[in-house]
C-alpha cells in the first residue's frame, strides 16, 4: 500500500480517486465486497431509518438504490464480542471473545491462532483482503493481529481503547507503528478517520483489477465527540440548543456535543458517499457488493444525547442493553443491477450470517461450522431463503445479560451472574416492538421453552462465564 505523508490530511471527497476500471466488467467476474462498519451508530441515526435532525444523504441514497434491512442484528451490544461474532460467523454463546477484556498497555483479548475468519475465507477465495479502522481483537504482536487473521493490509487502531481518541499519537500499518505526533511541531493534528479513509480508498484503487474484500471499520460516531471544525461541522454549529457542559475532563470536554455528534454522523456519510461515487464512476459498482451496518446500538458516552436525536428510533435500549435498541442495527446492501432498487427486507439476520453469505458468494466450502445462514437468496432474490430457528446474545457486564429471539418472541435474562437477583422478561416483538410489556408470567410455557433454549445455546468459556 502506497502511503502519502502522514502530515497530509485529505479534504472530504478528496482522499483519492479510483483509477479506470474495465467498464465491461460484469458479474461473471468474482464480486468484490466492501463491508462498512460504523461504531455505536443507532438504528434511528440515519435518514432512511427515520432520523430528522442529522443529514445522511449518501447513505439514504444507498438505501434508495439498494436494500434496507429492518431486522438485522449485531453480534453483541458492545464492540469486541460483536466484531468477534462478525469475524467468525459464531454468536456469543460460541465465540472465543464474549466481552471487552482489556490487555495493557495496548490491545484486547486475542483470538487463537487457528481461528477461521472472514479474512481467511476471502483470502482463500483468491481475494486481496484489507481492513481499515478499528480491530479490537488482539494486541500488537499477538497471534490475533489482522495480518495473521487473513488480511493482507491493515491500517488503523489495533486497540479499541486507543480508538477512543480521534487524534491519536499513533496508528498501525500492518505490524508497523505509524507515529502521528510528529505533526505537532508543524502546528497540525492528524484526524485519524480522514487518514484511515484515505488508505481504504487507496486499497480499492490498488486492487481494482482483481477481486478485493475491504472492511472499513470507522470509529464514527463513537465517543469522543471530536472532529475538525470544518464545513461539515459548520452545518450544525449553531443548529441545536446545547446542554450545559458538566465539567468533566478528557473527551467529555466538548463545547457543543450535539453539533459534534451530528457532524460525526454526516462525516461518516460523506465517506460512504465517496466510496459509492468512485465505484460508480469507474464501473466497479457493477461488480461490487457494498454492505453498511453498525457494531451495536447508540451510546451516551462523551456527552452524546441519543434521546435528543432519537438514535434508537422505535426501539428501546442503548449500547450494553440486550433490548432491541442495543442490538438491532441498520443494515443496507447495495449492488446496482443485482440488488433490487429501493427494496426493503424484514428477513431476520445477524452478524454471524455474513460468513456463510460470503462463502456462498465466492463458492467457497467453509472448513468450520458457523451459527449463520447465508443471506444471498434475500440479497439477490435467488432461491429460497432459510430462516433462523433462533438468535442468541450474551453480555458480561452490568451483572450479566442474555437474550434469545425465536420468531416474534424474545426472552431476556438480567443479572445472570447473581441467581438471587436474576430477572426473566418475555416480549412479543410483533405486538410490542418497544419491549414495554413483560409477558413472562402470562406465558410460562413460552418463557420456559426459550429459557431452556438459552441454556443450550451457549458453551462454557474459560474467560467468559457468568458470575465467575
Amino acid at each position: 500500500m502506497r502511503m502519502k505523508p502522514l502530515f497530509y490530511i485529505p479534504a472530504i471527497l478528496g482522499a483519492g480517486s479510483l483509477q479506470a476500471a474495465d467498464h465491461n466488467a460484469g458479474t461473471e467476474k468474482p464480486i468484490n465486497v466492501i463491508y462498512i462498519l460504523a461504531d455505536d451508530l443507532g438504528y434511528g441515526d440515519l435518514g432512511c431509518y427515520g432520523q430528522q435532525k442529522i443529514l445522511t444523504p449518501h447513505i439514504d441514497r444507498m438505501a434508495s438504490e439498494g436494500m434496507l434491512f429492518t431486522q438485522h442484528y449485531a453480534g453483541c451490544t458492545v464492540s469486541a464480542p460483536s466484531r468477534a461474532s462478525l469475524m467468525t460467523g459464531l454468536h456469543t454463546g460460541h465465540t472465543q471473545i464474549r466481552g471487552n477484556k482489556e490487555i495493557k498497555p495496548e490491545g484486547q483479548q486475542p483470538m487463537s491462532a487457528d481461528t477461521y475468519t472472514l479474512g481467511k475465507l476471502m483470502k482463500s477465495a483468491g481475494y486481496a483482503t484489507g481492513i481499515f479502522g478499528k480491530w479490537g481483537l488482539g494486541y500488537p504482536g499477538s497471534d490475533s493481529e489482522p495480518n495473521k487473521m487473513g488480511f493482507d493490509e491493515f491500517f488503523g487502531y489495533n486497540c479499541q481503547r486507543e480508538a477512543h481518541s480521534y487524534y491519536p499519537e499513533h496508528l498501525w500499518h500492518n505490524s508497523q507503528k505509524i507515529m502521528l505526533d510528529e505533526n505537532k511541531d508543524r502546528g497540525m493534528k492528524t484526524y485519524s478517520q480522514d487518514l484511515i479513509h484515505q488508505q481504504a480508498v487507496q486499497f480499492i484503487r490498488d486492487n481494482k483489477d482483481k477481486p478485493f474484500f475491504a472492511m472499513l471499520t470507522y470509529t464514527l460516531p463513537h465517543a469522543e465527540l471530536n472532529l475538525p471544525h470544518d464545513s461539515i461541522y459548520s452545518l450544525y454549529e449553531n443548529s441545536f440548543e446545547e446542554t450545559p457542559h458538566d465539567g468533566r475532563k478528557g473527551y467529555y470536554d466538548v463545547e457543543k456535543p450535539r453539533a459534534s455528534f451530528a457532524a460525526m454522523v454526516t462525516r461518516l456519510d460523506w465517506y460512504v458517499g465517496e466510496i459509492l461515487d468512485k465505484l460508480k464512476k469507474q464501473g466497479l459498482d457493477k461488480n461490487t457488493l457494498v454492505i453498511f451496518t453498525s457494531d451495536n446500538g447508540p451510546h451516551r458516552e462523551g456527552g452524546a444525547d441519543p434521546d435528543f436525536f432519537d438514535s434508537y428510533g422505535p426501539l428501546k435500549g442503548l449500547k450494553r442493553d440486550v433490548y432491541e435498541g442495543g442490538i438491532r442495527v441498520p443494515m443496507i446492501a447495495w449492488m446496482p443491477q443485482r440488488i433490487t432498487k429501493g427494496s426493503k427486507s424484514d428477513h431476520i439476520s445477524a452478524f454471524w450470517d455474513i460468513m456463510p453469505t460470503l462463502a456462498e458468494l465466492t463458492d467457497t466450502d467453509l472448513p468450520v461450522s458457523t451459527d449463520g445462514i447465508s443471506m444471498l437468496p434475500t440479497l439477490f432474490l435467488s432461491g429460497k431463503q432459510k430462516e433462523h430457528d433462533y438468535l442468541y446474545w450474551e453480555f458480561h457486564e452490568l451483572g450479566g445479560r442474555q437474550a434469545v429471539r425465536k420468531g416474534a418472541w424474545k426472552v431476556i435474562r438480567l443479572n445472570v451472574g447473581n441467581p438471587d437477583k436474576t430477572k426473566v422478561e418475555l416480549y412479543n416483538l410483533m405486538d410490542d416492538l418497544h419491549e414495554d410489556n413483560n409477558l413472562a408470567e402470562q406465558n410460562p410455557e413460552i418463557t420456559k421453552e426459550l429459557s431452556l433454549l438459552m441454556d443450550k445455546a451457549r458453551t462454557s468459556s474459560p474467560l467468559f462465564n457468568f458470575g465467575k
